[in-house]
């Protein structure tokens, strides 16, 4: 049996992401393009029934992280999500996913933006494979509860990460 795995051709695993994937306000210091990248996963667990999405940054300078992106209820026979996924209308993503607020307060996908001249920050995404077909979520949730209902479901997770630094 294979292990549930996730991976992108944007970047490689431990790897830097390009500029496309900064954030693109200049109030945080990015001046990327703020696109999502492409995920593919595979081998989840035979009975997932649906996934979320988390992609988490533990070196922000915030005492807890920060959080980028959070899409929940991507459907069991879904495998990847397209780059530019990430943005705010939801357009390319899934039917029935949903996408929160991440910690900019912003809908969707925020891009990258660690302090200039800051070490190299860590972008974990993880895949949470769920036992439920839905979470009973709504666009007004935080992503704190989002990710609670995804971690008491969860079946499995996959995991990739990507760096990034701005010089």
């Amino acid at each position: 049996m294979a292990d549930f795995r996730i991976w992108s051709n944007d970047f490689a695993a431990e790897g830097y992401f390009s500029k496309d994937h900064a954030f693109d306000d200049a109030a945080f210091g990015g001046d990327g393009k703020n696109i999502s990248p492409e995920l593919f996963w595979d081998a989840p667990p035979a009975d997932t029934r649906s996934f979320a999405l988390t992609v988490f940054d533990p070196d922000a300078p915030t005492g807890s992280g920060f959080w980028h992106w959070v899409v929940v209820n991507i459907p069991a026979n879904v495998r990847s999500l397209p780059r530019e996924a990430g943005r705010a209308d939801g357009s390319l993503l899934p039917a029935g996913a949903l996408q929160l607020r991440n910690d900019y307060g912003t809908v969707g996908f925020g891009g990258w933006a660690p302090p200039k001249g800051d070490k190299p920050h860590r972008y974990i995404f993880r895949l949470h494979a769920l036992k439920v077909d839905s979470l009973p979520l709504d666009a007004n949730s935080t992503n704190a509860v989002a990710r609670f209902m995804a971690h008491l479901n969860e079946l499995d997770s996959a995991t990739v990460m990507g760096l990034y630094e701005n010089p």
